[in-house]
């Protein structure tokens, strides 16, 4: 796709290695693509697309792209639409058709989209791509979504692990950094409640994540539902807790 991409708009395109998942909802595999050397983010549902999969992502943009078909919709920074039974998400950190330097326009984000949506079918993975060190988690998991999960995301990035599973409606989410961290949630305001794990650990209820630091890692636990609901900071405890002692090591 890269090369056509790049005759195309003029512009060398290069896919950067490696892809991840968000652990948002729906779940998106991501992969980064560079138009010279301006970064544009794909991605692509992990799980086929439901009716609100759409309008999940699209909330807040309200510019319609005809080309991309009737529900496609453009924001400042983002562009999503429909492939097939998938939803699709562009994301372009210096903006789209805000003539900044480091954004891209309108036309090639539209181009950018067309390439995508015809290269969806060749490119989409299984549901269930999972490691071992994350099963002893996975029921914890499943009776916080309440229903076996469809969706496995397990990764390692530098030795550092991800665990993601999810359901149409759910996802949850252990996400271990792979070079010492900060916590940027430490300086929110209000600040978030200390929680009893880490040193130190943060509960934030509103975004139904637990951060806490164990070692020279930093690691986030969320738990995300439609429609929302609660999730105690004993649940994301009771998550992470059979995984610690791999974290502290």
């Amino acid at each position: 796709m890269s090369a056509g991409l790049g005759k195309e708009l003029g512009v060398k395109v290069t896919a950067k290695p490696f892809a991840w998942s968000d652990a948002g909802l729906p779940a998106l595999d991501l992969c980064t693509l560079l138009l010279d050397d301006r970064p544009v983010q794909i991605g692509i549902s992990a799980l086929p697309k439901q009716p609100d999969s759409l309008s999940r992502l699209a909330s807040g943009l309200n510019r319609a792209v005809p080309e991309l078909g009737p529900d496609a919709r453009l924001g400042a920074a983002r562009m999503v639409f429909a492939a097939g039974d998938r939803v699709i998400r562009i994301t372009s950190p210096g903006g789209i058709d805000r003539s900044t330097a480091t954004g891209i326009d309108r036309a090639k984000a539209v181009a950018i989209g067309r390439a995508v949506r015809a290269a969806v079918p060749a490119v989409l993975r299984g549901a269930r791509q999972a490691d071992s060190a994350c099963q002893v988690s996975t029921s914890v998991a499943e009776r916080f979504v309440g229903a076996q999960v469809q969706l496995r995301r397990d990764y390692r990035v530098k030795g550092a692990l991800t665990c993601i599973w999810g359901t149409f409606d759910a996802t949850v989410s252990i996400v271990e950094s792979f070079y010492p961290d900060t916590i940027p949630e430490a300086a929110t305001t209000p600040p978030p409640a200390f929680a009893p794990i880490g040193a130190p650990g943060y509960y934030l209820p509103d975004q139904g994540e637990l951060v806490f630091r164990e070692g020279r890692r930093v690691v986030r636990v969320t738990g995300l539902t439609a429609p929302a609901r609660p999730v105690s900071l004993d649940t994301l405890i009771g998550i992470v807790g059979p995984l610690l002692p791999l974290f502290i090591r």
